[in-house]
């Protein structure tokens, strides 16, 4: 039958990826229908836990009298470390992570014990009726305190290159410093929850808010002591994660999971706001020591630098972290003699975990910071003591840990981001309005980022993905990545639809599933649209390829020249729907469903000598930032942010655009507004948005210029695109140093502001107090 006279768009025109198709939840966000765990219809007989929660920083617990929880209205069940029937641990790497507390408690708001009742509400009263009888312990709150004490969670770590110590002494000018850069609260709006169903034969089905339902379901089989193979977790999205949700989404599953089991009743466990920012780690906060020596013109001739991390009490991902701060303090800059400390300080406070840019923020601010130090001393504009320092200027493009840079572009996207700012012009003009005025002053700063693309350790770098395909040509796609509202559902299904020729409608994207597609890697260091993209157009395309055999055996023409476009097929100069063939392969019984699967190659790293190819390729990206700080209040106000993003070939520029802007301004609240404050006690003090200043509406700049700079990867990433999750939010150092640029401008630029961040009001003042004293 020759279908020729169907709608057509030319098959080789034809494309699903590179347009700015809107989120595949949108509608169902707008309209409210979107189904999050907490929405997951309740069964018949569903109970609900609450945490009881340690009022103490360090101790021995020397008495824990239950009796009044069980006793309270509603009260079903109370469990604690002992009622585990298997191991009561939920560390991602170290097994030193108590899902419960046995018998010593290492941080305000480590969880106890587990109430289950009738209701959340009972629950959440009833956890507060414990008696708990203390013995209190020596605490270590701060990062500078576990440096002093050498109290850490794992050995220091330590990357070398050259002899440092011999270019500093042989450098003409040096700095020397200390800065300390706070943590951050995930704050994701939907907190962390889980709802657990058992199931027949001792299996059991939960409902997780989760990056990971792989380890998710690791940890729930050995802490009930199950196999895998009963437990199966499923996440269809989140309400964002952040890294939030990466490892520490197992302890409120496996606590759901233990009520579960042990009752066989289905049981939804929500965490509070104040409860979910008192028990869960938040992005590592660091203190520095560095020194660096330098040239005439700026130039880097040493950098060394000592980072201590707050861990927590646990060790959980600090590893991966102290690891990438270490490979991403070189940012977009050459340093050819340089010395790398980082330490996981053990504290008394919660165990930090991974947050969107994993260490790499941390790492890369402290040597913005020396550049700054630099250009202050010498008088020059930071962005020339940054441009002299790039990578690739006489061939310099190995970076300290071994690996060849062989995508940089850094100096062309900076030069296009300066001339379309008018950087220059802005500068010039803010130094003029500064001479003119005694309270407000204005500053502006350029940052570039270089960001390394893939997971620290090696064999995380693999995904899975299953695809159907119906009888009546519609498609589902499973894959193992998760949803939490960066769009890689979408861009997913931009791949499979491109893949098999289809309209983005005939492709739709199930929950993520434990029994679909088994030993996922986490939905994190921007891996997941790289990874699963690439395992689902592996999936797609052997479906295709056996419908082009199909096509070719029935309509005649080889098998290479069958195309798939516009829901059709081009065969031996016939056209056909999609729909059509599909169904002439189900009658000649030709399989519609396929499993695929992808590796990154090339990747290899040794952590012991910390060497290697630790990165698939980089993203890079600048950005410009001008903002006035008023010197009476500290006050500030981003007037204008101009950024350039390199997402390779962007699968989809309206989510790309839509990422960068929202890393920006996630960024730019770390480093500026998101103060972490705990007491003398050791309490989280900063546990609620009564409390915790994340950045509003009102806090965005008037203009707000994002665009995507053209440049396809060289490596063979899915449709040479790249990763757009976390570099852009080192992005908004360029607000940091704006500031610190205003401030500067207090002492006529010839003093260097100590401003910390986040660059509060009160540390702004601290700061410009300190320069007017020094000038």
């Amino acid at each position: 039958m020759n279908y020729a006279g169907a709608t057509e768009r030319h098959a080789t025109a034809w494309a699903a990826v590179g347009l700015p198709s809107a989120h595949e939840s949108a509608r169902l966000h707008v309209l409210g229908k979107a189904t999050y765990t907490d929405d997951v219809p309740e069964l018949q007989g569903t109970l609900h836990a609450a945490l009881g929660l340690s009022a103490r920083a360090h101790a021995s617990v020397v008495g824990l009298d239950l009796a009044p929880v069980l006793a309270a209205p509603g009260v079903v069940a109370v469990y604690t470390a002992r009622d585990f029937p298997g191991v009561n641990e939920c560390g991602p790497i170290l097994h030193d992570d108590p899902i419960l507390a046995d018998g010593e408690v290492l941080y305000v708001g480590q969880p106890l014990f587990l109430v289950v009742a009738d209701s959340h509400d009972n629950a959440r009263r009833a956890a507060r009726r414990a008696a708990v009888t203390y013995a209190d312990l020596p605490a270590i709150f701060t990062p500078q305190q576990a440096r002093d004490a050498r109290a850490h969670v794992l050995p220091p770590m330590l990357l070398q290159r050259g002899d440092c110590q011999a270019a500093l002494d042989l450098a003409l000018h040096k700095v020397r410093g200390r800065l300390f850069v706070g943590g951050q609260e995930h704050f994701y709006l939907e907190g962390q929850v889980a709802y657990a169903i058992p199931r027949e034969d001792q299996c059991l089905l939960v409902h997780c808010s989760t990056q990971h339902p792989s380890e998710m379901q690791h940890v729930l089989a050995h802490a009930l002591g199950l196999p895998s193979h009963r437990v199966q977790v499923e996440c269809r999205r989140m309400g964002g994660g952040f890294g939030g949700k990466e490892s520490q989404s197992a302890q409120w599953a496996a606590l759901a999971g233990l009520a579960a089991h042990r009752l066989q009743r289905p049981v939804k466990l929500r965490a509070d706001r104040d409860d979910d920012m008192l028990v869960t780690g938040k992005r590592h906060c660091f203190y520095y020591e560095y020194e660096a020596g330098y040239d005439a013109d700026g130039r880097i001739l040493a950098a060394r630098v000592d980072m201590t991390l707050r861990a927590g009490y646990s060790a959980d991902l600090s590893g991966p972290v102290a690891t990438r701060a270490v490979c991403h303090f070189d940012n977009a800059y050459y340093l050819s003699d340089v010395e790398i400390r980082a330490a996981c300080g053990r504290t008394n406070t919660q165990s930090n975990t991974a947050f969107r840019g994993f260490g790499g923020p941390q790492g890369a601010i402290a040597i913005e910071y020396i550049i700054d130090d630099i250009a202050r001393h010498l008088g020059l504009d930071p962005l020339d003591v940054r441009r002299r320092n790039f990578y690739g200027i006489g061939g310099r493009n190995v970076t300290p840990y071994g690996q060849t840079i062989v995508d940089n572009v850094i100096a062309d996207l900076v030069a296009d981001l300066e001339r379309g700012s008018d950087y220059r012009v802005r500068r010039a003009a803010a130094a003029r309005f500064n001479e003119r005025s005694p309270v407000l002053k204005k500053g502006v700063a350029l940052t570039p980022v270089k960001f390394g693309i893939a997971f620290n350790v090696t064999h995380l770098n693999q995904a899975g993905a299953l695809v159907h395909v119906y009888a009546d040509g519609s498609v589902l796609v499973n894959h193992g990545g998760t949803e939490m509202g960066q769009g890689i559902n979408t861009k997913v299904m931009q791949v499979v639809a491109h893949e098999l020729g289809l309209d983005l409608d005939r492709v739709r994207i199930t929950a993520t599933d434990t029994a679909k597609v088994a030993n996922t890697s986490a939905t994190a260091a921007s891996t997941g649209a790289d990874l699963n993209g690439k395992a689902a157009q592996a999936a797609a395309r052997r479906i295709r390829e056996r419908l082009a055999v199909l096509a070719s055996c029935l309509y005649g023409g080889g098998a290479a020249a069958v195309r798939f476009a516009g829901n059709q097929v081009h065969v031996n100069s016939q056209v056909l729907p999609f729909t059509e063939l599909v169904r002439q392969a189900y009658l000649a019984r030709v399989q519609l469903w396929s499993d695929g699967f992808y590796a990154t190659p090339g990747l290899h790293w040794d952590p012991v000598t910390m060497q290697g190819h630790p990165f698939s390729y980089f993203a890079y990206g600048a950005a410009v930032s001008e903002v006035v700080v008023d010197t009476l209040t500290g006050e500030w106000k981003l007037l204008r942010a101009d950024v350039l993003y390199d997402a390779g070939r962007s699968l989809n520029p309206a989510i790309d655009i839509g990422q960068v802007e929202g890393a920006f301004i996630q960024g730019m609240g770390w480093l500026t507004t998101e103060e972490l404050w705990w007491n003398a006690d050791g309490k989280l003090m900063t546990h609620a948005p009564s409390t915790y200043k994340i950045p509003a509406v009102s806090d965005c700049p008037e203009e707000f210029h994002v665009r995507l700079y053209q440049n396809a990867n060289v490596e063979d990433s899915i449709h040479r695109s790249k990763a757009v999750g976390e570099p852009p939010l080192l992005l908004p150092f360029s607000v940091f140093f704006a500031i610190r640029d205003a401030i500067s401008s207090v002492g006529q630029h010839r003093v260097r502001p100590p401003l910390d961040a986040p660059a509060t009001c009160e540390a702004i003042l601290r700061a410009i107090t300190a320069v007017r004293t020094a000038h």
